[in-house]
């Protein structure tokens, strides 16, 4: 018996999937709530991936590796990163398959970059409540960032990478704290 017999037997990858996302979601919830626009702009050291101010548009760095010489990133730059892989994938998934990365927006503020993520996060979870249990099982709307796989295990990276994402960000305000305490 393969996995997709098993799941055919009994699919609830569906229930699954959406208990996941709120989960991950709740994170998230919790990690922005509150975020000042001080800890939105802090980094955590000297090196990291950030956002700057270039030609009148704010623009994330992009890294050449993710070794972790390369440092550890900001708030901001974690906030523009989740725009980045939900707008990519709801694009590539629901949309004209067109947005590339340097199309991506990039916010100067947490307030505008909140809003921006809570819109987004809006637009997938109607667009992704409109599909059937079967079409979970198609590959026909997973092209980025990879194919040829079924649109649930797309679903499973993105609850993952949204977990991840929120926990970073609320390691990151812990350590904003920690350093003010420590410096008042």
């Amino acid at each position: 018996m393969t996995n997709r017999d098993m799941l055919s037997l009994n699919d609830n990858t569906q229930a699954i999937l959406q208990f996941q996302y709120q989960i991950s979601c709740q994170l998230l919830d919790l990690h922005l709530n509150g975020l000042g626009e001080d800890e939105y702009s802090w980094r955590p050291a000297e090196q990291g991936l950030h956002i700057t101010f270039d030609s009148g548009v704010w623009r994330a760095d992009w890294p050449d590796s993710e070794s972790y010489e390369i440092g550890p990133p900001s708030i901001a730059w974690l906030s523009w990163h989740i725009i980045y892989w939900l707008s990519m994938v709801y694009n590539h998934s629901f949309g004209d398959r067109t947005l590339q990365r340097e199309s991506v927006p990039c916010f100067g503020s947490a307030r505008e970059a909140i809003a921006h993520i809570y819109q987004l996060k809006n637009n997938w979870e109607a667009a992704v409540a409109e599909l059937s249990p079967q079409e979970l099982h198609k590959h026909t709307r997973t092209n980025w960032p990879f194919s040829n796989k079924s649109f649930y295990e797309l679903l499973a990276w993105l609850n993952l990478e949204l977990m991840k994402n929120a926990a970073e960000i609320g390691s990151c305000r812990f350590l904003c704290a920690s350093q003010k305490q420590e410096n008042d």
